[in-house]
């Protein structure tokens, strides 16, 4: 079962999830942004990432990873 989060709490947990994943200390997520025309499942997208110190290939396959695996527990509820 998924739960419903806000911008704010999914963007926390999002980038929080991020600087947890090896090499991706420094990196931040600034927002998620909700996908056009989805109102069910995994309804959300992380657009940008600002990479602070970290190498684009890692954070590259944290941000797959963080999402395939916060998409299946979170999905963004309507503001």
């Amino acid at each position: 079962m998924t739960a419903g989060k806000s911008r704010a709490e999914l963007t926390q947990i999002a980038d929080a999830a991020l600087r947890s994943q090896p090499g991706c200390e420094t990196a931040s997520v600034p927002a998620v942004r909700a996908l056009p025309n989805v109102r069910e499942g995994r309804n959300w997208e992380i657009p940008n990432v600002v990479l602070g110190d970290s190498l684009i290939s890692d954070v590259d396959r944290a941000v797959m990873s963080v999402h395939r695996r916060l998409g299946r527990k979170f999905y963004l509820k309507d503001d």
